[in-house]
C-alpha cells in the first residue's frame, strides 16, 4: 500500500509542537480523501543515524491511484500549506518519503 511517511526531528518547543500538531495539523489530514489510515508514533530511539527523531507519521492510502488523487485534492493542499505553521516549533522541516 502506498504511504507518505513524515519524520519530525526533536522540536525546539515540544509543548507548542504537540499542541499544534495534534489539535490542528492532524485534523487536516483526517479530511484528505482516499486515506485509509494515519498513525503517529513517538520515536523511542534511533540507530545508525545522527538524526534525533521525535515522531514518525504514516499516512496510508487505499491504492496508488487514490494517493495520486489525494495529492491533487484541496484537502491535501491544505495539509501542505499548513506545514509552515509547524516551523516555529521545529529546527528543520520534516523529512517526507512517499513509498509504495
Amino acid at each position: 500500500m502506498p504511504k507518505v511517511i513524515v519524520m519530525y526531528e526533536q522540536p525546539k518547543d515540544k509543548e507548542g509542537f504537540e499542541n499544534y500538531y495534534y489539535n490542528q495539523h492532524t485534523k487536516l489530514v483526517d479530511k484528505v480523501p482516499h486515506v485509509q489510515s494515519a498513525e503517529v508514533q513517538k520515536v523511542l530511539n534511533t540507530q545508525n543515524t545522527d538524526l534525533q527523531l521525535y515522531i514518525v507519521t504514516e499516512i496510508v492510502f487505499e491504492d496508488l491511484e487514490g494517493m495520486k488523487a489525494a495529492f491533487k485534492s484541496p484537502e491535501w493542499q491544505e495539509v501542505t500549506n499548513d506545514v509552515p505553521n509547524l516551523m516555529p516549533f521545529l529546527e528543520k522541516p520534516p523529512i517526507i518519503a512517499v513509498v509504495e
